[in-house]
Parts: structure tokens; C-alpha cells; sequence
């Protein structure tokens, strides 16, 4: 059990530093982990300014993730429109949305009760 949640805690820290090296806006990280029946372990959502900026941050986080821990991604929806990007690496899953759609479906708000944490936008 302490092996999978070391491999978790490095897979969040490499999926955080492909959304900063594109410049990811507002990233939150929801612990699902102390509410039963979730599909995963941890959210991280963030938003882009523009449909490019949210498909490079997907693809940043991809090609961190790749490269720093050599996991692939499980599953991945939302490239053809960019609004919400879906990218699912089993435990946690990412989330990138534009700002408009980020606060149309609030999933901050869905899954108040769990612990959130906001990681400060680098300037």
C-alpha cells in the first residue's frame, strides 16, 4: 500500500509540473480519498485562457507524465473541442478545462466535502 501511494504522490507531482510549464491557471487538487465509491483517488483540475493553451497543457501533462515516470495515459477525452480535457491516469484523473466551462460545472463545488488544495499560479 505504501508503494501505490508513493507512486500516486509522484504521478501528481509530475502531472502539477506539466500544467506549470504551460502556465496552467488556478490548479486545485480535490483528495477523493476519504469518500467511498469514487472512481479514483484525486482530481486536478486547472483552466487555460484559450482552446490552444488547454490542448498544450493536455499535452504537457502527457508528455511530463511520460517522461518522468514512464506511465501512459489510461484514457483521454476532449481534444476535439478543448473546453474540458479529460485525461485519465486511473488513480488520479486531470482535468483542463477553458475558464468558461471550468465554472459552468464546478467541480470544486460537486465534491465540496472532500479535501481541496490550491497550488499558487506561478507568475
Amino acid at each position: 500500500m505504501k508503494q501505490k501511494t508513493e507512486e500516486s504522490k509522484i504521478l501528481r507531482e509530475a502531472i502539477l509540473e506539466g500544467i506549470q510549464r504551460i502556465k496552467g491557471k488556478k490548479i486545485t487538487i480535490v483528495d477523493l480519498e476519504s469518500i467511498q465509491h469514487t472512481e479514483c483517488g484525486h482530481f486536478i483540475i486547472c483552466h487555460g485562457t484559450s482552446s490552444t493553451q488547454v490542448t498544450s497543457i493536455a499535452h504537457s501533462v502527457e508528455e511530463t507524465v511520460k517522461e518522468i515516470t514512464g506511465e501512459e495515459v489510461w484514457h483521454r477525452d476532449g481534444y476535439r473541442n478543448a473546453l474540458w480535457i479529460l485525461i485519465d491516469y486511473g488513480d488520479v484523473m486531470v482535468h483542463v478545462f477553458q475558464e468558461e466551462a471550468r465554472d459552468f460545472y464546478n467541480l470544486e463545488g460537486l465534491w465540496a466535502d472532500a479535501k481541496i488544495t490550491n497550488i499558487e499560479d506561478e507568475n
